[in-house]
């Protein structure tokens, strides 16, 4: 949904020709040659005017006109860019697909092509904290190196072992790159965004995507990493390649063929830059893309009006100047202020109250990710809850869940249940929101996850000592069994060792891992492809 520049509130354009006719109007008023128009010739009048009147100096009416057409346009809400939705960025999924072709190694791009690319995915999933992002490398054939996962540790390590030596160095097969990236976005519950990076395309290739576009929910960008006018082949011992004659092997970026895909299949195309633009557009787009798929309806552009209060504030400083003052501009804007309904009182007298409402300023907050300070700010329930949630206070959070309508407010209910262990009144939580909503693929996962884990609790041995399942409390029936019986609580699940970890205990490097893993799924690459999946999987605990 790109609708270019627009204006988000078109009729504060109406407001426009106010300030041209203003000035119309006050220059006829204060012209002298009118009052004598209707007395002398006009090939007499210009003759008898007495003073410099082709000297044209700004007045206190010029800058009042540009006011009003500054604040018209800037109440109107100019804007060309959807706004990143709420609580979008933590359920975005995304897949990267690393092209290792021997042309990533051209040193075009400091140090090489594949370890800028190397270094932009560090810089996605820094920009990601929370979002779940895997990665798939392709040459002729493509494999998995890690599913969608939040774990930036993770990615680092397999991400660190990546060279163009772990494949065979024939082909770009970005159709099966393609496809199993889509296989493993189907597996989540939101729809989700592959981004391509790689320096050149085989055409052969176009169709797959194009039908990917047709039929498929997930989205593709394309990030083209080199330069047309190309580098050196660095080799393993980080020497030149060359040729016969001696001379250094140059490869130069395929961008005809990537232009080509991105015209017939309706693909983004971007390329890598130095500084974070091009990572911060390919998190707006996975989020846009989210919320379009999610909620069609509920679009919002970004406001982009509010950066003209910049040159109002300069034509302000001007009406301090001796002789500058409007009085009646003033006059208008108090009156103005009067006829508004007048908000209460700030007790603190913050600065901020006098521009921005509550519910603004808890806005700010979270974006900044100062959750706290934004849960004291919000005066909406449930922006208000969604902060209390991000803050960790799941109790008051899900005090104020129960409070709201709709199943979205009962899932998050749940939510708040299950990180306080209350795993029966989350289910209860979950169904409820089942009821009002079905299918709801996330509450259903939930629901079976919180069956896994009542289950595990079950099955924990009353005997453990463990320091992790320590009983938070004993409960004696003193009175009914004269204390012989004991209820047992039972606190925390002990804590499974992270997957970096285990891989760091594993007696074979990450890129041997990976080198093993591709061989082994190489040689199994002639049996048909599967179709691709269509299920939900139920998320990791």
């Amino acid at each position: 949904m790109d609708q270019g520049f627009h204006f988000i509130r078109p009729l504060w354009l109406l407001l426009l020709p106010l300030g041209p006719l203003l000035l119309w109007w006050w220059q006829r008023r204060n012209d002298p040659l009118q009052r004598w128009k209707g007395m002398i010739a006009p090939h007499l009048l210009a003759h008898l005017v007495v003073g410099d009147s082709s000297h044209w100096r700004p007045r206190p009416i010029h800058f009042v006109c540009a006011a009003i057409v500054i604040g018209s346009i800037a109440c109107a809400g100019p804007t060309w860019e959807l706004e990143s939705p709420p609580f979008a960025e933590d359920r975005a999924p995304l897949m990267v697909a690393m092209d290792l072709s021997p042309a990533m190694n051209a040193m075009d791009v400091s140090p090489t092509r594949l370890e800028r690319a190397k270094q932009k995915v560090r810089d996605l999933m820094a920009l990601r904290v929370g979002g779940r992002t895997g990665l798939i490398v392709y040459t002729n054939t493509a494999h998995m190196v890690l599913p969608p996962t939040d774990d930036a540790a993770l990615m680092e390590m397999f991400l660190s072992a990546l060279s163009t030596d772990l494949l065979p160095a024939r082909g770009l097969n970005a159709g099966a790159a393609l496809a199993l990236a889509d296989r493993l976005l189907d597996a989540e519950n939101d729809p989700g965004t592959i981004v391509f990076f790689t320096s050149g395309f085989d055409d052969t290739q176009i169709p797959a995507f194009v039908a990917h576009r047709q039929h498929s929910r997930q989205q593709v960008l394309m990030l083209a990493v080199g330069t047309t006018s190309g580098g050196p082949l660095r080799m393993p011992n980080g020497g030149e390649q060359t040729e016969a004659d001696g001379s250094p092997v140059v490869v130069k970026l395929d961008d005809r063929a990537l232009q080509r895909l991105a015209s017939q299949a309706h693909i983004p195309l971007a390329s890598i830059t130095t500084n974070n633009d091009d990572m911060q557009w390919v998190q707006r787009e996975a989020v846009h893309h989210l919320q379009i798929v999610n909620d069609k309806s509920s679009v919002h552009w970004k406001e982009y009006g509010y950066y003209l209060c910049y040159p109002l504030v300069l034509i302000a400083l001007f009406w301090f100047r001796r002789g500058w003052m409007v009085r009646w501009v003033f006059v208008l804007g108090f009156v103005g202020l009067g006829a508004m309904p007048s908000p209460a009182a700030a007790a603190d007298w913050h600065v901020a109250d006098w521009f921005f409402t509550p519910d603004q300023q808890g806005r700010w907050y979270y974006e900044h990710r100062e959750f706290g300070r934004a849960a004291e700010h919000f005066q909406n329930p449930t922006w208000k809850a969604w902060a209390l949630y991000q803050h960790g206070r799941w109790d008051e959070a899900q005090k104020i869940f129960e409070t709201l309508p709709g199943p979205d407010a009962k899932f998050m209910s749940g939510n708040s249940y299950a990180h306080q262990f209350e795993y029966q009144e989350a289910k209860d939580a979950y169904n409820e929101a089942l009821r009002m909503r079905h299918p709801f693929p996330a509450a259903e996962a939930n629901l079976r996850l919180m069956d896994t884990l009542m289950k595990q609790r079950a099955d924990v041995p009353p005997e453990t000592k463990d320091e992790d399942t320590t009983p938070d409390k004993v409960k004696e029936d003193k009175e009914g069994k004269k204390g012989n019986e004991k209820e047992t609580v039972m606190g925390k699940r002990p804590i499974s060792l992270p997957a970096d970890v285990w891989m760091r205990n594993l007696s074979v490097s990450p890129a041997e891992f990976l080198r093993t893993k591709f061989s082994i799924e190489t040689g199994q690459s002639a049996r048909p492809a599967p179709a691709p999946a269509t299920s939900t999987a139920v998320p990791s605990s």
